[in-house]
């Protein structure tokens, strides 16, 4: 079943043709979601001449699948900053994701894209020691925040942690409208990078600057994002006849619920897992509407997956030292269309200006030594170990099968196939055999 926001545009996407032959431009960006077609739209802005391609259809990956919250709240962060980093990171890590929502609060006055202000909560349903701890953070930092003891949910939340002024929208008639003045071509998928070009299958982009937003980074080294990176999936329901929850609330913890309304419909998220491993998916948010709502009707539902980096921190910049003029945005954390526009920002401020205020915040050179570090290791060194198959294309980890999505799921880097062993979801460029 298609997301709510692909049934929204029907009438309005077109479809953008495929590349062929050779052509020039000053900077090739890769990637048809929210983050490659705001940095293209940006870039065009400010003068500087643009191409994107996209593997598939623009906005059908991460972005078409999103729950769609433009916020600076990404569940208890600061105070994590804080402790990782310092008062000033995260000061300026709450300065660009506000940043971000006024950005989309002005191009939505010019694009309707169903924008509404919310408040963000984030609750707890066991201890408020984390919530407390993160109050804190907010006073240090300045953030104006909310304590709330009793929320309109059906969960047993003890207490609420509320961001005034985000928001909420529909990301792809945003995007569909940026994407009208840009040159675009779609099912153009780029099999390798040589020097200043992309190779496709049916032609190649000579560029002065190439920008990967591919969700997640094609090129394996250097850059290291395959242990920089690791995947989570996510399931939403949208349920008609259900109540207006009157802001947008996400559990602290991992395995929680989200919840966010929109013309009428209530959206519940749940049933998290790490790609490859097991969750509730599905089952999850539907065994809590049943529950809460009888009366209630499932509408839509959907799958999002989403690039986590080490330290809750998108990766926006120069892809490597040894790829300066290569740039990537990366790891959103869930939080991608926030962070999409504050990555585009950084990107585009690195193309046109040099450099950016923002630059060593989201730098993907910053250091890889976390403990999700030794997660990701760990991970990856036991799905290449273990015997059998079929195998990841990407590294060659053994793949899992997923019985509810009917896929088989690499464990390490969160490749993705269908039952024929055609790719769904990168790092994978090339399908494998399932039957051998």
């Amino acid at each position: 079943m298609e997301s709510v926001w692909a049934a929204s545009i029907n009438d309005i996407k077109r479809a953008r043709p495929k590349l062929k032959g050779h052509i020039k431009t000053d900077v090739l960006i890769i990637g048809g979601g929210m983050a490659g077609v705001l940095t293209a739209w940006r870039l065009k802005e400010a003068g500087v001449g643009c191409v994107l391609v996209e593997a598939k259809r623009i906005g059908s990956g991460a972005t078409g699948n999103t729950t769609a919250k433009i916020t600076a709240q990404h569940g208890l962060i600061y105070a994590d900053i804080i402790r990782r980093y310092g008062s000033e990171k995260a000061r300026q890590y709450y300065d660009a994701n506000t940043r971000s929502i006024g950005e989309y609060r002005g191009l939505s006055a010019r694009f309707p894209c169903d924008f509404e202000e919310k408040t963000a909560f984030v609750y707890t349903t066991g201890s408020m020691a984390a919530l407390e701890r993160e109050a804190r953070a907010y006073q240090r930092l300045g953030i104006p925040a909310e304590i709330h003891g009793s929320l309109p949910l059906p969960v047993p939340a003890r207490g609420a942690l509320g961001m005034r002024n985000q928001a909420q929208f529909n990301p792809l008639k945003l995007l569909y409208a940026l994407a009208d003045g840009l040159e675009i071509y779609e099912n153009t998928f780029i099999r390798r990078i040589e020097g200043r070009a992309a190779v496709s299958s049916s032609g190649k982009v000579s560029a002065g600057r190439i920008v990967i937003a591919t969700h997640y980074p094609m090129i394996n080294i250097p850059g290291l994002y395959f242990l920089k990176l690791y995947q989570h999936r996510s399931y939403v329901i949208a349920l008609e006849n259900a109540p207006d929850a009157g802001g947008m609330y996400l559990d602290e913890k991992e395995d929680g619920f989200s919840f966010r309304n929109y013309r009428g419909l209530l959206f519940i998220g749940g049933g998290d897992h790490r790609t490859g491993e097991r969750g509730g998916c599905y089952g999850a948010p539907r065994a809590l509407a049943g529950r809460a709502y009888p009366g209630a009707a499932e509408k839509y539902r959907w799958a999002a997956q989403d690039c986590m980096s080490l330290d809750g921190i998108p990766y926006a910049g120069r892809h490597s030292a040894g790829k300066p003029r290569v740039y990537v945005a990366a790891g959103f954390n869930k939080w991608g269309m926030t962070g999409s526009m504050a990555a585009s920002g950084v990107i585009r401020d690195l193309i046109v200006k040099g450099g950016s205020e923002y630059e060593a915040l989201y730098s993907p050179q910053r250091s890889m030594f976390t403990k999700q570090l030794a997660v990701n290791v760990r991970s990856a060194a036991a799905g290449l170990l273990s015997p059998g198959g079929p195998r990841c294309a990407h590294m060659g980890c053994k793949l899992r099968w997923n019985r509810v999505e009917r896929s088989w799921d690499c464990p390490c880097h969160g490749s993705r196939y269908d039952e024929e062993g055609h790719v769904i979801d990168n790092p994978a460029k090339k399908g494998i055999n399932t039957r051998g």
